[in-house]
């Protein structure tokens, strides 16, 4: 039998693949008014997905989808390929839908698949079924529901100081799915400090919309959105005029302006064969038709954007038919996001 020294095992150990220091997800330090709940634990084989939670006092009590703990936040993190802890990189932040979570199996594939070889970290929060990525007007009993100053003034810089990140305007990109889409414009728009790229996928930016103001309170009426449900005025206010100011003031499509300088993108199908599927493709046709709205306005103030308004999909990747959430569709979307911030 061959014996080797502990010294001669200590040196094997560094020179191995399968190090400790590899083996081992990047740790984080409480900060930013953000306590660590559970620690980094990876999700995939290749030790590039990680997952953790957070506590933080600007939104101690989520409403909760099935399987979710109260008062913590999942944060998912997608590291780059072979990352190297004495790099910097570029970070995009992904912002889930509706009713979605962060670590929900497709959207660790999602991007996986888009940042493979990419050089780029991707960091998913929680921003819950029902968030809207704001600071709520009218929580009530739910209690504060700062989303907007959880993700923006805590968990960026939180991520800045734990992560190899290039903690810069130029360095980040933010981009979401659905009511993901509203919150990347929503944050990009007020926060244009932060970000240097924003993108929609198939996101519901018209909060002047009738069948948009619609969907937001179904949100919050519906159980299936998070427990317990909250009152139909929580977010936004009464969603009807005299008393909709708040609706206005935030809502993405109309105030386009500060966006001036940042890389934009947009990309939305028409909901394609709406016998089949109808719910998903009557959503999708609903979401193009706010983005059509953004459009309109960022052309009018010669703000240049990219546009992917793929109809029913068919030339836009296999598998995508158009509908709303259909992952063959938003693989494309991040494919082609990814593409474009990391040539900028």
């Amino acid at each position: 039998m061959i014996r080797l020294s502990v010294a001669v095992i200590a040196v094997l150990a560094l020179c191995s693949p399968a190090s400790a220091a590899e083996a081992t997800p990047p740790q984080f330090a409480d900060g930013f008014g953000l306590t660590v709940t559970s620690r980094p634990r990876w999700v995939d084989d290749q030790h590039r997905t990680f997952v953790f939670s957070v506590s933080t006092n600007q939104v101690p009590t989520p409403t909760l989808l099935d399987g979710q703990e109260p008062g913590r936040h999942t944060i998912v993190v997608t590291l780059p390929d072979n990352y190297d802890r004495t790099a910097r990189y570029p970070v995009q932040y992904y912002l889930h839908g509706h009713p979605d979570r962060p670590d929900a199996a497709w959207n660790q594939r999602v991007v996986e698949n888009a940042t493979r070889g990419a050089g780029l970290i991707t960091v998913q929060p929680n921003g819950s079924g029902r968030g809207w990525y704001s600071n709520w007007v009218n929580p009530g009993a739910a209690g504060p529901q700062n989303w907007e100053t959880f993700h923006l003034e805590q968990l960026i810089p939180f991520v800045d100081a734990n992560l190899n990140t290039i903690a810069t305007r130029d360095g980040r990109a933010i981009v979401g799915h659905s009511m993901g889409g509203f919150g990347a414009f929503h944050y990009a728009e007020h926060r244009p400090d932060l970000f240097s790229y924003v993108g929609s996928f198939s996101g519901g930016l018209d909060l002047r919309n009738s069948e948009m103001r619609a969907a937001v309170v179904a949100s919050e009426l519906n159980p299936g959105s998070g427990s317990p449900t909250v009152g139909a005025d929580a977010i936004f206010g009464p969603p009807v005029w005299p008393f909709d100011g708040v609706w206005n003031a935030q809502s993405p499509a109309q105030h386009v302006a500060s966006l001036r300088g940042m890389g934009i993108a947009l990309y939305t199908g028409n909901g394609g064969d709406l016998t089949i599927n109808p719910i998903q493709a009557v959503l999708e046709n609903r979401a193009r038709e706010t983005a059509l709205v953004t459009a309109s306005h960022l052309t009018a103030a010669g703000i240049p954007f990219h546009f992917s308004d793929y109809g029913n999909g068919s030339g836009w990747a296999p598998g995508c038919t158009g509908k709303h959430a259909e992952e063959a569709c938003v693989q494309a979307d991040m494919n082609h996001f990814v593409g474009l911030i990391t040539r900028r």
